[in-house]
């Protein structure tokens, strides 16, 4: 008769209106939780015996992984009727129900012939002094990810710089961090959600808008916000990443067998787009897992998408490293 949801994404909330029409007996309880919040949250209630979930969707791969999955805090169900339309990669630790992004955006009405960056090392010039804006990366695990993989990537941000520059950087120096240093250095405005992002560099008639880090599927809310989003798609070494949001069911969970018919409800039906219940993430930006579902037609294909696949592993590794780096440039 129940079945409770933790989501990092508010469009859970049009998952349980379509759910609860279906399934009217049984009540969804959805709450919006920052997926750092929802590990920190997770972790607490397993330690103390608490279980108040059924299942948890949420991105933040590297710490999902190490401090959730491989305890066996979040367990998987992949529905049978889906498991062969679902590559190997996002069903071998925990179910993988989309790709997300982090990338660069701007504002395509102030910028009609495109994007106004085209090499990474602009955002740390003079030019863009106070106009770069993004989530604090120590607020938001997906920024943190976003920000160490600049580092993993210090030979594609060293060939970005001497081509932007002129002169190649000292065999000594990590591109990456050199980029967050000289980026905090030139006033980055940090912002503590997506929310002031997105409007700071969308809303329309500005005659100079920011541009700043974000997911590439807040396109979707453009005309009802009145924003002019758009990807920054072809940017020298790359736009951001690419990363997996994960769907899994919390150990002992109360509501198990309504766990398991809401994570089958969420990967769609066999209609053309997935039906009602893939509907709110069948939009441009958002790259479902599913291989029967074509892509969505407004958007980059994955395939051309400049992104960085995120390494979770590699990922993991370097985090906290980075972290304290801009901690001390904070």
């Amino acid at each position: 008769g129940k079945v409770v949801v933790y989501s990092f994404t508010s469009r859970i909330f049009t998952v349980e209106e379509a759910f609860e029409a279906k399934y009217p007996e049984i009540d969804l309880e959805a709450f919006d939780i920052s997926s750092t919040e929802q590990i920190a949250r997770i972790t607490s209630e397993m330690e103390a015996g608490v279980r108040n979930a059924d299942i948890a969707y949420l991105s933040d791969a590297p710490v999902v992984l190490e401090e959730l999955v491989a305890p066996g805090y979040l367990t998987t169900y992949i529905p049978a009727e889906f498991a062969e339309r679902i590559p190997d990669e996002f069903e071998t630790s925990i179910l993988g129900h989309r790709l997300s992004t982090k990338v660069l955006m701007y504002n395509e009405a102030a910028y009609p012939d495109g994007s106004p960056i085209t090499n990474i090392w602009q955002l740390t010039t003079e030019d863009w002094t106070g106009k770069v804006v993004m989530v604090d990366p120590l607020v938001r695990g997906d920024y943190l990810d976003l920000m160490t993989n600049f580092v993993i990537h210090a030979d594609e941000m060293a060939a970005a710089y001497e081509a932007q520059i002129g002169e190649a950087l000292p065999e000594d120096v990590n591109a990456g961090e050199k980029f967050i240093e000289d980026l905090f250095a030139n006033d980055l405005i940090l912002v503590n959600n997506t929310d002031a992002v997105n409007s700071a560099v969308g809303a329309i008639d500005q005659e100079n808008p920011l541009v700043g880090f974000t997911s590439y599927s807040d396109r979707r809310d453009n005309e009802d916000e009145g924003w002019a989003l758009q990807i920054a798609n072809d940017v020298e070494p790359a736009t951001g990443i690419v990363f997996p949001v994960y769907l899994g069911v919390l150990r002992d969970a109360p509501h198990p067998a309504a766990a398991q018919l809401l994570i089958h409800f969420m990967m769609g039906d066999d209609s053309e787009n997935g039906g009602v219940a893939l509907e709110p993430f069948y939009v441009a930006g958002d790259y479902l897992t599913r291989t029967d579902i074509p892509p969505h037609p407004d958007a980059v294909s994955l395939d051309d998408l400049n992104a960085w696949r995120l390494d979770a592993e590699e990922t993991l590794e370097l985090r906290q490293e980075v972290a304290d780096l801009i901690l001390l440039l904070q």
